[in-house]
């Protein structure tokens, strides 16, 4: 084929003739690169592979890594492992078993990612959300994404969604704007954690966390500094009080200083709110975490404890009383999973009581029928949402739709031993959440996410709202 022969099948000339013209009416300063990146938007994206590997999460558990190749790019994405593994023979492995089961199920994503995925999506166009997330889920039909694992399908769907990002030449936020079908202009309140308990901490506190949610701040930079700056002074306070093995840290990056009462715990956090000199302009948020504590119908606050008290083994209308309790002594506007995850009726009477937002986590499971069911019981008034629970980014926007719908708060949150992957920022303002929880102001695998949105709100400019004092009601508007 000659030269001229190449030019006309592929009509080359029409459009290098409108490169060369667009280039002139730009009066590009260097018109090769500028002709350059016309003709390659001119030639729309298709994906044309994609591959995953197995890496590390921010616990040195087995994750899975995807990239998506597209005839222009290539875009990378992770996400959270698939989380405990479940059954008889993973609850007798002890924890090295566990780490062995979970490798496995990752590795055998990996390979079906590389198989069935790729061969399902290429040839689709990365813009097309909504036909990749559905091809994935096809893919699937077990409960749960059993199959294949929520987290794998998440991940090969984030970098589809970064894919579409990129051929609209926009950032990922306005991308998720887009689906969402809002106008990506409000930047979240963290919900910094500062100190840990639960299962995350080898202390006695029997909750999982305590966090702060600078609500008084001016923009989402001044909320992270003073979310910092707390969370040092905390760590002086706590050094002073309890000595230097107080200081260190749990899960997700909160101090575990040896203590077993929820208001020891809120009074170290206030006192540091104090010392840094933003009193009023801070409040407290806890995530109680009581599945992990709960034995037939009761919650054993010692849970962890070798010298166990009868005192401390609480029915869940004792619960109520000791949450009533710290929202009238506290600045305590928000409480995740307060009971049993199963556990509907106590949770419906502490929502009525309207004491502060109750956020669904284990309750609510970011399943769209157990959101169904507590908005018709009215069970909680928030939902947390972990990406990797739903599968992917469709679903995921869809089950904030949901939230959204019945004017309930929205919490996009990371998972325990996240990935450095950061799209739960990106989500958190394309979406118009208004919470968002990604762990203390020190680990990698948090600060990506907040170090995103300081990018984010710098690229915003005066477009970006900080959400602020409005933080429960910015999701519903």
């Amino acid at each position: 084929m000659s030269v001229q022969e190449y030019l006309e099948k592929h009509l080359l000339s029409r459009k290098i003739e409108e490169a060369v013209n667009a280039a002139v009416r730009a009066k590009a300063p260097d018109p090769v690169l500028f002709i350059a990146g016309h003709m390659r938007r001119a030639a729309p994206a298709v994906i044309t592979r994609v591959r995953a590997r197995q890496i590390l999460d921010g616990h040195g558990a087995p994750a899975v890594e995807v990239e998506l190749h597209t005839n222009k790019a290539v875009h990378r994405a992770s996400a959270a492992g698939a989380g405990a593994p479940e059954g008889a023979a993973a609850d007798s492995a002890g924890d090295s078993g566990r780490r062995k089961i979970l490798a496995r199920s990752v590795a055998d994503a990996v390979r079906v990612i590389n198989d069935k995925v790729s061969e399902a999506l290429v040839g689709m166009d990365p813009q097309q959300q909504a036909q990749i997330d559905q091809a994935i889920m096809d893919l699937d039909k077990a409960r749960h994404k059993a199959e294949l694992g929520a987290n794998a399908m998440l991940a090969v769907s984030i970098a589809a969604c970064k894919a579409g990002a990129a051929e609209k030449e926009v950032p990922l936020y306005k991308h998720i704007a887009d689906l969402v079908g809002k106008s990506a202009t409000t930047l979240p309140v963290p919900a910094i954690t500062v100190i840990n308990g639960g299962k995350h901490a080898g202390n006695g506190l029997p909750i999982q966390e305590i966090m702060i949610l600078p609500v008084g701040a001016k923009n989402f930079e001044e909320a992270m500094k003073m979310g910092s700056e707390t969370y040092h002074h905390l760590k002086d306070i706590i050094l002073e009080k309890y000595g230097a093995e107080s200081c260190n840290i749990g899960d997700h990056g909160g101090f575990a200083p040896n203590i077993s009462s929820i208001s020891e715990g809120l009074d170290l956090v206030i006192a540091a709110i104090e010392r840094a000199g933003y009193n009023g302009r801070i409040k407290l948020a806890i995530d109680v975490a009581a599945t992990d504590f709960c034995f037939g119908k009761k919650y054993d606050l010692e849970f962890k404890s070798t010298k166990k008290s009868d005192q401390n083994f609480k029915t869940a209308d004792d619960m109520i009383e000791i949450y009533s309790r710290l929202c009238s002594e506290y600045p305590l506007v928000s409480i995740e999973q307060p009971f049993d995850k199963d556990d509907w009726e106590h949770s419906k009477k502490l929502t009525t009581l309207e004491l502060c937002q109750v956020a669904g986590d284990d309750l609510l499971m970011s399943d769209p029928e157990r959101i169904k069911r507590a908005v018709n019981e009215y069970t909680c008034n928030a939902l947390v949402l972990k990406v990797n629970q739903v599968g992917t980014v469709t679903e995921a926007i869809e089950v904030v739709k949901q939230a959204k719908d019945a004017h309930w708060g929205v919490m996009v949150s990371h998972r325990s031993g996240d990935t450095e992957d950061s799209f739960v920022a990106d989500l958190a303002v394309g979406a118009a959440a208004g919470q968002i929880k990604a762990g203390a102001p020190c680990r990698g695998e948090c600060l990506t996410k907040y170090n995103q949105l300081l990018r984010i709100e710098e690229e915003l400019g005066s477009e970006g709202v900080y959400v602020g004092e409005n933080w429960r009601t910015a999701s519903a508007s």
